[in-house]
């Protein structure tokens, strides 16, 4: 076994899949067949160029990925051959200012896997002896599948969310978008014991499945008042938190009017370009809301995510509407383009 097939970006909308070789292992480091390796919204924006921080070309992308430990060499820890991992991919160097305050997440120095180290978009995936010596390859609990270890990652990000949203047990959220992100947070808010759930979404699909994974209320903005539903199923208060799954910031300024004094905006997903929009700085200031963002998670985030999956608090299966092999990755990432899917899985 010396070759493999992985995709390769080449330079911004220019990808291919090409033969490889296996990557070799040094001292602590482990390699993993990849099992599945799911489409990031994030992906998309690599492979058309509008995302180039941490990017190389050439280089194998991907960073939601599961499999099992193929190969080790020297120490790895309890780490075996033959078992199923998830893996974490963001690597924080533990030193600077934001990693000795308990953001890793917000590491000055921090690199990943799928940007600055290759990624899962490959039938194998070197994890670097720092991410194996930090825990950031995990053992997927029995019983639990492939499909959801991939998934992990991106649910440990809204488990992220969930938390600088600050819910609370009797709050009323509006979650913006019945995306992937949407859907989970849908689930973790639940979780929380959130009274109740609105979520505004412009895609038929979308907005069933998020009514079947809890959604008290679910609005289709093109067609529907969010405005006037969201007044009318809350006395006229607005809502607690609003969470926003979807990268618009034209919509912004409108979705400030509908939340109650005091509540919360938490702007989770990433923005194009420099994601510049209005606002009208007096609601925020006389209503006292307080408007913060997400941006990716911690170790501790995807290990929490795990357990609550594992003990069927969330349901991860049902968002993989589809799943390719490596060779039919163009074919995939035209279906995640156009949104006709939820979770896009990439089977090497």
């Amino acid at each position: 076994m010396n070759r493999m097939k992985g995709l390769v970006l080449l330079k911004p909308n220019e990808f291919e899949v090409r033969e490889l070789p296996v990557p070799e292992l040094k001292h602590g480091e482990v390699l993993v067949r990849v099992k599945g390796c799911s489409i990031c919204g994030t992906d998309i924006r690599i492979l058309e160029g509008k995302k180039t921080k941490g990017v190389r070309y050439p280089s194998v992308i991907g960073h939601e990925i599961a499999g099992v430990i193929e190969r080790t060499r020297g120490n790895v820890g309890d780490l075996k051959e033959g078992e199923r991992v998830g893996i974490f991919p963001v690597l924080s160097c533990q030193t600077c200012r934001y990693c000795l305050e308990g953001m890793e997440n917000l590491c000055q120095n921090c690199r990943a896997i799928g940007y600055e180290f290759d990624g899962g978009f490959a039938e194998y995936l070197r994890v670097p002896a720092e991410a194996v010596q930090y825990g950031h390859v995990f053992k997927l609990p029995d019983g639990m599948s492939i499909e959801e270890g991939a998934l992990l990652e991106p649910l440990s990000c809204c488990f992220n969310g969930i938390r600088k949203a600050k819910l609370r047990v009797s709050d009323t959220c509006l979650i913006v978008g019945a995306g992937p992100i949407g859907l989970m947070h849908i689930q973790l808010a639940r979780t929380v014991g959130v009274a109740k759930i609105i979520v505004s979404e412009p895609n038929a699909m979308r907005l069933g499945l998020a009514k079947q994974l809890g959604a008290d209320i679910c609005v289709d903005p093109t067609k529907e008042d969010l405005i006037k539903i969201v007044n009318k199923s809350t006395g006229g208060l607005g809502v607690d938190t609003i969470i926003m799954a979807i990268g618009v910031p034209g919509i912004v300024n409108e979705l400030l009017k509908v939340i109650r004094k005091g509540g919360t905006l938490n702007l989770f997903a990433g923005f194009p370009d420099a994601g510049t929009c209005t606002l009208e700085a007096n609601i925020i200031h006389y209503n006292e809301i307080t408007v913060n963002g997400t941006s990716a998670s911690t170790r501790l985030d995807y290990l929490r995510s795990a357990s609550l999956v594992a003990q069927g608090f969330v349901r991860l299966k049902e968002l993989v509407t589809h799943r390719f092999p490596l060779e039919q990755f163009k074919e995939a990432y035209a279906l995640a383009k156009e949104g006709r899917g939820i979770k896009i899985l990439i089977e090497p």
